[in-house]
């Protein structure tokens, strides 16, 4: 009798955690390279949960591919610890249980980090090995991304009749990361071909029954939950899980009148736990019918509050300019606020203010921008960095970005740290620029990265950063529509420095709907021109230009005046082709971008005045 034939009859019980018994007995390497340098204690974890009442194990291959066997140096080793892991398994098993080939996630927090293509062609790579050793099966787990899930789920089902078990793993209660209900997920999985579909990891037995209450039986495939020992603990450096076994024995039947019929346990749970929940389960009948409960889940609402016109919008329709101003680098922001006046006296439609720019620490710039708005009526654009904040403190600075009212964001991945005044500071990019797109974009749905409700929509105003100072424009355009599939709105560009390239970036992306903001930075002398061009990484200048600032010498006015002579230059080549101008304030130089503002505006009334005449 099959696996798949068991499970119509009776609930089976599975493993519990391999990692949590190896961690305890003191190791603190890569796991599944026991497989090959201890064989011996993997076999003897395997036959202690089959003593416990294990019905079904799995192999120690949970991370035994080519990107998480490479943090070891072990990417060669993926067909032998495979192979090794699925002989041993079955070795423990000796025809008393079944042995499920485990093939874990890859993509967590930041998506970007490993591409559907190298999932794919990881994913085979493991695949094709259990299968020819001879698996009884396939578990595909700790999936939080259920693209990723999917797409794995499609290939295994392509290449094996074997029954195949899907898990997801949530964050919240009843919804995946992505804001899909658990029975939708479900669904889709069992729809794709898998066996058995349910959950493991993250949540403990009381969080993952509360989801499972919201799923109804599904109509081929099985039920299953590999819930944690409980939420883990952190002391002296280690992680540990209290859940005692009794507390499993008490929630198994739980399980079962939740229509699970592969039961086991992930992290934290030992042989203990296991055999308290077959204990529990000494009638193995599963349950055929069960009442779904529909949850009151909080409605998110688009807050009651007036918000300004979006800049994507303004730049479609006329004429916009924005300018940044860089917060100060010293306490203190009288200058700062007497520039901002100014440009906004001039006629800006926003002020930009970058995060940390060069990763040197400044004021807030959620601070000044706050300040700004409330005094001065200017309207502020806030550059977002991954550099500095986790996927918590995003979250957070997000929320409060919303709360203040500030609705103009651009996210940006940020310089690293090593190239400003602190090198030693931790770069953090648990996010990539195209992930906090993703996690904004999900914001304005009233969706937390995990899919949590927020109570309310945001509306936030997605900015992104495009670098057409580059080898391969159409690389560059390429990443420019991948930011926009995960929900940019419009772009501002690194300065430009060359007319012919502002009519190639046109030429590239006359094709996209999104507006593009040009950017265009006055230089204030040579040794500026000479840094700008030598060591700020997107920023390239021509040797006319340099030459040209070159020869102002030591003069600071004769520099000056050169270096708004090219940005006029520069406004003049992009006028005809982008309605967005952005304009980027050298060293608090304020004076040089309100004289840019002042010419583009005089242009512009000088453009519609000959259209009057000529009319």
């Amino acid at each position: 009798m099959g696996l798949l034939d068991e499970l119509k009859q009776r609930i089976l019980i599975a493993d519990g955690a391999m990692g949590t018994l190896l961690y305890s007995h003191g190791v603190d390497r890569c796991f599944e390279e026991l497989n090959l340098s201890n064989p011996d204690e993997i076999v003897h974890i395997h036959e202690a949960y089959i003593a416990a009442g294990a019905d079904v194990i799995q192999t120690n291959t949970y991370g035994a591919n080519y990107v998480k066997l490479a943090r070891y140096g072990l990417q060669d080793d993926v067909p032998a610890i495979n192979r090794a892991a699925v002989k041993l398994a079955k070795q423990a098993a000796n025809g008393r249980a079944y042995v499920l080939g485990t093939i874990g996630g890859l993509r967590t927090l930041n998506k970007s980090v490993v591409t559907l293509e190298e999932v794919k062609r990881t994913f085979r790579e493991q695949l094709f090995v259990l299968l020819a050793e001879g698996v009884d099966g396939v578990l595909l787990e700790t999936y939080y991304d259920l693209e990723e899930l999917e797409t794995v789920l499609a290939i295994a089902r392509k290449e094996t009749d074997l029954p195949i078990i899907a898990h997801v793993s949530l964050h919240e209660v009843g919804v995946l990361q992505d804001g899909t209900p658990l029975a939708d997920a479900l669904n889709r999985l069992e729809a794709l071909g898998a066996d058995v579909v349910g959950l493991n990891c993250r949540l403990g037995p009381y969080h993952m029954l509360r989801s499972l209450e919201e799923v109804p039986l599904p109509k081929q495939a099985f039920l299953s939950a590999y819930p944690n020992a409980s939420l883990p603990d952190y002391r002296d450096g280690r992680l540990v899980y209290e859940t005692n076994a009794e507390y499993f024995e008490e929630t198994a039947k739980a399980f079962r009148n939740q229509g699970v019929r592969l039961i086991g346990g992930c992290c934290g749970t030992t042989p203990k736990h296991i055999e308290a929940m077959a204990k529990a389960l000494t009638d193995r009948t599963p349950v055929t019918e069960k009442t779904v409960k529909r949850r009151a889940v909080p409605v998110s609402v688009q807050a009651d509050r007036p918000t300004p016109t979006p800049l994507p919008e303004l730049a479609r329709a006329r004429r916009s300019v924005i300018v940044e101003l860089d917060p100060p680098k010293k306490l203190g922001i009288d200058k700062f606020l007497a520039g901002a006046k100014a440009l906004h006296d001039a006629g800006i439609d926003a002020l930009t203010l970058a995060d940390n720019s060069l990763a040197t620490p400044r004021i807030s710039n959620v601070a000044v921008g706050s300040i700004v708005k409330e005094r001065l009526g200017v309207r502020p654009l806030v550059h977002i960095t991954c550099r500095d904040r986790n996927l918590i403190g995003l979250q957070s600075h997000l929320m409060g970005l919303h709360t203040l009212g500030i609705t103009d964001v651009l996210a940006i991945t940020g310089d690293p740290s090593k190239i400003g005044d602190f090198p030693g500071a931790t770069s953090v990019y648990d996010l990539s620029s195209f992930d906090l797109i993703r996690l904004i974009s999900q914001f304005n749905e009233g969706l937390s990265y995990s899919g949590k409700s927020l109570g309310q929509k945001t509306n936030f105003s997605i900015g992104a950063a495009f670098n057409p100072n580059v080898r391969h424009l159409d690389k560059a355009v390429v990443r420019m529509e991948k930011k926009i599939q995960c929900g940019a709105h419009y772009f501002l560009t690194q300065p430009i420095y060359s007319e012919e390239k502002i009519v190639q970036m046109y030429e590239a992306t006359k094709h996209l709907d999104a507006p593009i903001y040009v950017g265009i930075m006055p230089l204030t002398g040579t040794r500026n021109a000479e840094f700008l061009h030598h060591e700020v990484p997107g920023i390239t200048l021509s040797d006319e230009i340099r030459a040209r600032m070159a020869a102002c010498g030591d003069d600071p006015v004769q520099a000056a005046r050169e270096g708004i002579a090219i940005a006029k230059s520069l406004i003049d080549a992009a006028f005809d082709l982008f309605n967005g101008i952005y304009l980027i304030t050298p060293f608090l130089r304020y004076d040089m971008t309100v004289e840019l503002v002042r010419y583009i505006h005089e242009k512009e009334a000088a453009t519609k005045e000959r259209k009057v005449v000529h009319g």
